[in-house]
């Protein structure tokens, strides 16, 4: 699972929330984001509880539907994991390491980062920079999630008919949406501390970014 390091021109945005899919076809050229399609298909109670699918028939139907209303021809899709889902902290490593280094340092100190065996999630990180506190080690920002909430959704992609590409998380995924409209804004706003709100039908979130970046939990 990739959450930073995936870079598509033309993909499906697939949002499977407690109500509905929602689909967004996009294009990505010189000029920037372009909307291609979209659809919104209602989905029953039982079939996704607290942004857990329960019903997995049901959200594949939804998704055919989905994507025969937008009438899009796209098979890559990206997908979100909720942020309950999710575990976000910044670690500090030595600023030496590689990316594959790195990788295999989080491995290999799984115990240390991450309260679930390390076989039983899906994990990736994003270097922040080089640590305030220390000049020898770099902040990284590291995010995990239990592998059943990745894997249940990249199946139902698959029995719909879709490649699943981008396994992102809500916050990020509006932290991204917000930086591609940053800018749209003044040069007074962009820089400021920002609040981005996400308001569902049965939950609220709040993600905060400082100097363009995340604060995770």
């Amino acid at each position: 699972m990739s959450w930073f390091r995936n870079n598509q021109s033309a993909m499906l945005g697939i949002d499977i929330s407690t109500t509905a899919i929602k689909l967004v076809a996009l294009n990505r050229d010189s000029g920037g984001f372009s909307l291609e399609s979209y659809a919104v298909v209602p989905l029953p109670e039982e079939a996704v509880v607290d942004k857990n699918i329960c019903d997995i028939e049901w959200i594949v139907q939804a998704l055919k539907t989905a994507l025969k209303l937008s009438g899009t021809r796209l098979k890559n899709a990206c997908v979100a994991v909720s942020g309950a889902a999710v575990m976000s902290k910044i670690i500090t490593l030595p600023a030496i390491l590689s990316e594959d280094e790195i990788e295999r340092q989080i491995i290999n100190d799984a115990e240390e980062y991450i309260p679930y065996p390390i076989k039983d999630v899906n994990f990736d990180f994003e270097i922040q920079g080089v640590s305030a506190n220390n000049p020898q080690l770099l902040d990284v920002l590291l995010v995990v999630s239990r592998r059943e909430n990745v894997e249940e959704r990249v199946t139902a992609l698959a029995f719909a008919g879709l490649k699943t590409v981008v396994v992102d998380t809500e916050l990020f995924a509006l932290e991204r949406a917000f930086i591609l409209l940053a800018d749209q804004l003044p040069d007074t706003i962009k820089h400021q501390t920002i609040a981005l709100l996400d308001i569902g039908a049965t939950t609220c979130s709040l993600n905060i970014l400082y100097q363009g970046k995340s604060i995770p939990d």
